[in-house]
């Protein structure tokens, strides 16, 4: 009987774990959208001065970004092993962490614009 129940937990954890990729790459996506719209506001608050160039580099950076982690979470969502859905999961949080960088770089030139 403890057996059984050693099993079906396994098996249980297991699906958890499987469950929690695709979790964790959508999250990660939603997390990259909002840098990236972050990014987008910091580059329209630099439009009209000398670094509006650079914000909006940041910002379509950013946008990218988001766009890989919505991607790479759709193919969380659709793996078929534990190690592609890793692999996914993985590749949206390095997105995120890029247009979240992005983002800073863009509030970045959009403050040194307000300072100017």
């Amino acid at each position: 009987m403890s057996i059984n129940k050693t099993l079906i937990a396994l098996a249980m954890g297991l699906a958890l774990a499987a469950c929690s990729k695709p979790e964790q790459a959508a999250d990660a996506s939603t997390d990259a959208q909002q840098a990236a719209t972050e990014a987008q506001a910091a580059a329209d608050t630099a439009a009209s001065t000398p670094t509006a160039d650079s914000a909006q580099a940041a910002a379509d950076t950013a946008a990218t970004a988001a766009d890989t982690a919505a991607s790479a979470a759709a193919d969380a969502g659709a793996a078929t092993t534990d190690d592609a859905a890793d692999t996914a999961a993985e590749t949206a949080e390095t997105a995120k962490d890029t247009a979240q960088d992005a983002a800073d770089t863009a509030e970045k030139a959009a403050s040194e614009a307000d300072q100017k």
